[in-house]
């Protein structure tokens, strides 16, 4: 890679964290929107609901490709067609007259979302010297983690004045001005190299990640002995297990998953299964009980995790400074423990629980995530020698979206099943009931996390030689 100053690499990570910050927020951004949308189309939840599922599953299938393609494609080319879809994607959306044109923008949508966050991810990775990596992954981190947050309190407010289609109106024109400015001003990072794309490798990764988020996506609407759940899943454990084999036999495979040799990088992405379990389904039942069981607006609930939002926007830069400086043992370790105080105090709630309290909490929670998500992804990606960077990479993101999903749905599914066979007379104290025990299994999966972190993530052998090399 040609050497770039201060000034250029700034410029390169100011134009993709945009595209970052944009796909990242229009996974939640419909949330607050989704209501009004059924209404406009005239369909039910259990139909509604592929607004957001679809988006979520053509992740899970596009993720996995992206390895190939940022081989076999330069930085500049593959971000401004990534984000030329999902500019397509916005007009749609603004323009469509049924449901059906509906999701066929949230596909293309999604397309671009997926290959733009691997390729920021891999492009941040490349363009930083190894022991600068913390910072530059905390300043991902906040793009990742603060736009989700955001993105209902600000898409209520728009919805409320100017309908939802306002939404795309403002994705749609902050996309096209990042494709003219990475046009005008984005350079290459890192080199091509000629590759031929697994076909058979992408079909079974299409169907077993695909089948396996269908299925959990499922479970809180249709129940886990449902076939519209079960089928889905069967053909995804399948697929994953053929895929796995093929992987290990052909020349090219779609993802080299011999990186799983290298004991670091394991560790971290079993540690970041675990996060994105314990983070997203939390994040999915507060919102319940804010708004369901207590009867307050989504943007109130958008609210109340708005200060937990700004703490990790500040902190990000600050994990990655201390992952360079000091290791990741005790940043990890304090993670955990912030993020299992914060969950265990939502095992405790009632029906006149203050909102300062969830608050509070949630940001407890938000600082432990912040010590966590991204140094966590680093200190494995670190270990791993530079032509593996984007598979690991690749793998990493497709295991913490599968288990999202995965313990979305069976946290969910607990609070439900807790709360369906209480004897409780009031059904918002069986809710609260469900939702606690949700937390206690929750808060129960981050205590694995702080065993497997104090065990085994070590300050030493931080860097792979040969990357430093």
């Amino acid at each position: 890679m040609t050497q770039m100053n201060k000034a250029q690499k700034n410029l390169i990570v100011f134009i993709i964290m945009i595209g970052t910050f944009l796909t990242s927020l229009n996974q939640t951004v419909l949330t607050s929107a989704l209501p009004s949308i059924m209404s406009d189309f005239g369909v039910d939840a259990s139909i509604g609901q592929w607004i957001t599922t679809v988006y979520l599953l053509v992740l899970g299938i596009m993720i996995p490709t992206t390895a190939y393609l940022i081989g076999k494609f330069s930085t500049r080319r593959l971000f401004i067609s990534s984000m030329g879809l999902f500019f397509i994607g916005c007009i749609l959306s603004i323009i469509a007259q049924n449901f059906m044109t509906m999701i066929l923008s949230r596909i293309l949508q999604a397309i671009g979302a997926g290959i733009i966050m691997q390729l920021v991810q891999v492009t941040m990775i490349s363009l930083y010297p190894v022991e600068q990596r913390g910072k530059a992954m905390g300043i991902y981190g906040f793009a990742i983690g603060f736009a989700p947050v955001v993105g209902p309190v600000v898409a209520g407010y728009m919805i409320d004045i100017l309908g939802w289609r306002s939404i795309f109106y403002v994705l749609g024109f902050i996309a096209i001005t990042d494709i003219i400015v990475a046009f005008l001003l984005l350079k290459n990072v890192g080199k091509t190299k000629k590759s031929t794309l697994e076909v058979i490798s992408v079909i079974l990764s299409t169907l077993g990640f695909g089948g396996l988020l269908a299925g959990f996506s499922n479970v809180g609407i249709y129940g886990i002995a449902n076939p519209i759940t079960n089928i889905p899943m069967i053909i995804g454990i399948l697929s994953l297990i053929v895929f796995v084999k093929r992987q290990l036999k052909v020349e090219t495979p779609l993802l080299e998953l011999r990186v799983f040799r290298n004991t670091n990088f394991t560790i971290s992405t079993i540690l970041s299964v675990i996060i994105y379990m314990a983070m997203m389904s939390a994040t999915v039942i507060i919102s319940l009980y804010v708004q369901s069981v207590r009867g307050y607006s989504a943007v109130v609930s958008g609210m109340l995790m708005l200060p937990g939002s700004i703490l990790m926007a500040i902190l990000s830069p600050i994990a990655g400074n201390i992952l360079d400086k000091y290791g990741p043992r005790k940043l990890v370790t304090c993670g955990f423990i912030f993020l299992g105080i914060g969950t265990s105090a939502f095992s405790m709630l009632s029906q006149n629980t203050p909102l300062i309290y969830l608050s509070t909490m949630f940001c407890f929670r938000m600082i432990g995530i912040t010590s966590l998500l991204m140094p966590v992804t680093t200190w494995g990606i670190n270990a791993l020698k530079p032509e593996e960077i984007s598979h690991g990479s690749a793998i990493n993101t497709t295991l913490r979206q599968v288990s999202g999903a995965i313990g979305s749905s069976v946290l969910i599914s607990i609070m439900a099943y807790i709360a369906s066979n209480s004897k409780s007379s009031s059904v918002a104290v069986a809710n609260i009931k469900g939702m606690n025990a949700s937390f206690r299994v929750a808060t129960a999966i981050i205590a694995v996390g702080i065993i497997c972190s104090v065990i085994y993530v070590k300050d030493d052998n931080l860097y792979n030689e040969e990357a430093i090399g």
